[in-house]
């Protein structure tokens, strides 16, 4: 059922999709429903390209037969489509689990909007529950590590785990997240750490599947 709605929300998101554009895919399951329902719109006709957040969903588009472009090539996106491991009404969401969340932040940024696409189960009050992953430079992660325990984060290593970049994530368990930009910007601060998997500000809208049902939710303000 689970799987159901994540490619119900998928199917929905990229129906944002119009011809001509430069579309960012994010990383995940979920995000992975979204690159296939793409692929289906592309073998119908649909002309886009494609910037992709990790080596996986790079691989999932051309098997689809979508275009995909260098990034470091590119300075502007359209539309990104991404999952997320926790959203909340605010349009505030936890990534990462994937693990591509510094890729992701990247593209996010590029981009004229972004949306996020999840199953009922990712929807939440407030984020805070789920675990918070940081990028580390492998030079960094003793340093790092203690600062992170220091603050409470009660930090663990990913095990046997290095991102496309070689680096280390660590996931994070604060208690609260009280403060969520407060939180963002103290991790920024932290000399090693390269990203966090905090979108705070880079999403617009979020498909939400539950039960078949697919709900938009869009931040007040987001461009439609």
């Amino acid at each position: 059922m689970i799987d159901d709605d994540k490619k119900a929300a998928a199917v929905a998101a990229v129906q944002e999709v119009q011809a001509g554009m430069l579309v960012g895919l994010g990383t995940g399951s979920t995000a992975a429903f979204a690159i296939r329902a793409l692929g289906e719109r592309v073998a119908e006709g649909l002309a886009i390209r494609a910037v992709v957040t990790s080596e996986a969903s790079g691989k999932i588009a051309r098997e689809v037969g979508i275009e995909v472009l260098h990034f470091a090539t590119i300075a502007h996106v359209d539309l990104t489509i991404d999952g997320a491991d926790e959203i909340d009404s605010r349009c505030f969401a936890i990534k990462g689990a994937g693990g591509a969340m510094l890729r992701e932040k990247i593209v996010a940024a590029s981009s004229a909007r972004m949306v996020v696409i999840a199953d009922g189960s990712k929807r939440v009050k407030r984020i805070g529950a789920a675990k918070l992953p940081v990028e580390v430079l492998p030079f960094a992660i003793g340093y790092v590590m203690r600062v992170l325990t220091d603050m409470g984060a009660a930090p663990v290593i990913r095990d046997n785990y290095r991102t496309d970049q070689g680096n280390l994530v660590v996931d994070c368990h604060f208690p609260t997240l009280e403060d969520p930009h407060a939180t963002a910007t103290a991790l920024s601060a932290i000399p090693g750490i390269l990203g966090h998997g905090l979108f705070l500000d880079e999403v617009d809208a979020a498909y939400i599947a539950t039960n078949g049902v697919v709900t938009r939710l869009e931040r007040t303000g987001a461009s439609a």
